[in-house]
């Protein structure tokens, strides 16, 4: 079992912005702060951002995959919608997955980073 998840980041402070805007969407919220490192969570901080103020602008090829339940197909969206607007950009819009199983719904995000974060839900038919 996982009990939480980080990702690096370069600017801290735009990247707390955009995460509180996208990860609300799903239900969690910050819940810590420190000067190089904010936690994002529902009861605890279960998804970090770090700051490496010196790593290399990774661009669309990062690594880094997280994926986040959403209890809807409508906070999928929301997500993905909350994503471009915070200046992520979409790495696949909202929809069905059938290739990942009956019923995958989702939605993938590049952060300003280049981390892949992915929204899903699972529709019943």
């Amino acid at each position: 079992m996982i009990d939480h998840v980080s990702v690096a980041v370069r600017d801290l402070a735009a990247s707390t912005r955009f995460y509180e805007a996208v990860l609300g969407t799903l239900g969690l919220e910050k819940l810590d702060a420190g000067p190089a490192t904010v936690g994002f969570g529902k009861k605890y901080p279960e998804f970090w951002i770090n700051l490496r103020s010196d790593m290399t602008p990774v661009g669309a090829t990062s690594g880094a995959h997280v994926c986040l339940r959403a209890r809807s197909t409508g906070m999928v969206d929301a997500f993905h919608a909350a994503a471009l607007g915070a200046g992520g950009a979409s790495d696949g819009a909202p929809g069905l997955r059938p290739q990942h199983g009956e019923g995958y719904y989702a939605a993938f995000v590049r952060d300003p980073d280049g981390n892949r974060i992915e929204a899903v839900t699972f529709v019943k038919g």
